[in-house]
């Protein structure tokens, strides 16, 4: 038997920008190519289609669009990549006008995200938002045909059309879906129960695709959580125990890459993922200082954090670890250690590292940044009060800070969230011995 190569894809990757963003067109471009490459397209070439305005009907001009018509013919091009959100009309306009396949940002992270999920609850939440994407585009399809059913079989009711159908049954498949993913997400709520019945602070790497998150996990932790350099290599969070220099022990997690423009059916599918990031006591917020874009990353990662209600402006506390500095030439690395010493003036901790997790550069500095910044936190105690325990109750009303509350109605036994000082802490412990969990002989996050 002849094994023969798999044909190569040859793609076109376009990045339209409008006036008000060409400052980071050539840094989405860039971006945007090795999104492509990623899926193992090979990038015929790649360009930046200044715009004055939006083509409701195709996206683009017909100047431009014939264009391109050329390029494409002459690159022999097999995908056209938009690196923009299609309407699903322009972008049937656009594959009748170029005759090849065109994906647009949204279509071609959905692809990404489908080849890197590992774990049941990625894969039922990359397919929830690929479903959810596609029945928004069956338009494509049926907009030349409204073709009617009369409602024989098992498919079709009375007076469907075509697309009435198809939508019904993506509606089923969606609600399947949603039915799997709430039974995982109890199973990780449970976990996330069990993480607080043990009394360790989590911590949550988060930052940009490809900021070297999952490297840094790695050193850590000594795991071994796949860390290339290609986007999204990390979509479902790990969480393993790491015990710092000073004996403080910690459960570290991983998270997905945040990105520009994330589709919101990603975000809606991956709640259940962000929600490990808004429940953490610190954010070590990885940049890479290697990328010419990074004030723009930066911002990205920030107003996704503002999404989900998580950061600094929501009273979580969060250390920037600035990643690749070894990569950076003298005079950039000068400016970032300076910035870092300057920004740890002002807070008056260490809240800016330069640092290299490939190297392990400056990476006990960060640990030690890590157990400071919980230590000025205080220390979280998650308990259960059964009703007899009134006098604790109110003590830890008078004394902490309480983060959530809730009464289970059958026992009227209160689960409790509350912050407490180090020495509020001990003198809870002395004082009710009985309720302040021992820590475990068994690590369950090693």
């Amino acid at each position: 038997m002849i094994e023969r190569e798999a044909p190569v894809t040859r793609a076109l990757v376009l990045h339209p920008a409008l006036q008000d963003g060409m400052d980071r067109a050539e840094a989405r471009l860039e971006e945007a190519s090795g999104l492509a490459e990623a899926l193992d397209m090979e990038l015929a070439a790649a360009e930046i289609i200044p715009l004055r305005k939006i083509d409701p009907g195709r996206f683009f001009g017909r100047g431009k669009l014939d264009a391109l018509q050329e390029s494409i013919k002459e690159d022999k091009i097999d995908v056209v990549v938009a690196d923009t959100a299609l309407t699903p009309v322009q972008q049937r306009n656009l594959e009748n006008a170029w005759k090849v396949k065109v994906i647009d940002r949204t279509g071609l992270i959905l692809e990404i995200f489908g080849q890197r999920a590992r774990t049941k609850e990625g894969v039922l939440q990359v397919e929830l938002a690929r479903l959810a994407y596609e029945r928004s585009r069956l338009v494509r399809t049926w907009t030349h045909l409204e073709r009617q059913r009369g409602g024989r079989g098992f498919l079709a009711g009375p007076g469907e059309t075509q697309i009435e159908t198809d939508r019904r049954l993506l509606d089923q498949k969606m609600s399947k879906l949603r039915k799997q993913l709430d039974d995982v997400r109890r199973t990780r709520a449970l976990h996330r129960k069990q993480r607080h019945d043990v009394p360790y602070p989590v911590v949550a790497l988060v930052g940009y695709t490809n900021a070297g998150k999952s490297t840094l996990f790695n050193t850590l932790t000594g795991a071994d959580v796949l860390a290339r350099d290609m986007p999204f290599a990390t979509l479902d969070p790990t969480v393993r125990s790491v015990k710092l220099p000073k004996g403080t022990q910690i459960l570290l997690s991983d998270t997905v890459g945040f990105i520009t423009d994330l589709p919101t059916e990603l975000i809606a599918a991956f709640r259940a993922t962000l929600e490990e990031v808004q429940e953490a006591d610190l954010l070590v917020h990885v940049i890479d200082a290697a990328d010419p874009d990074f004030e723009g990353r930066i911002g990205d990662v920030m107003s996704v954090l503002k999404a989900i209600e998580a950061g600094p402006e929501f009273k979580q506390p969060l250390i920037e670890a600035w990643n690749k500095v070894d990569m950076l030439d003298e005079e950039a690395l000068e400016d970032v250690e300076l910035e870092c010493m300057l920004a740890n003036r002002k807070e008056e901790r260490l809240a800016k590292l330069a640092i290299s997790a490939q190297s392990q550069l400056n990476l006990d500095t960060l640990e030690a940044a890590i157990e400071d910044q919980l230590a000025a936190r205080g220390e979280v105690l998650r308990l259960s009060l059964p009703p007899a325990e009134g006098r604790a109750l109110a003590w830890l009303h008078q004394n902490g800070e309480f983060i959530s509350e809730e009464m289970t109605p059958n026992t009227g036994t209160v689960e409790a969230a509350v912050r407490l000082s180090q020495v509020d802490a001990g003198r809870f412990r002395a004082q009710f011995p009985h309720l302040a969990a021992p820590l475990p002989e068994d690590d369950p996050f090693a």
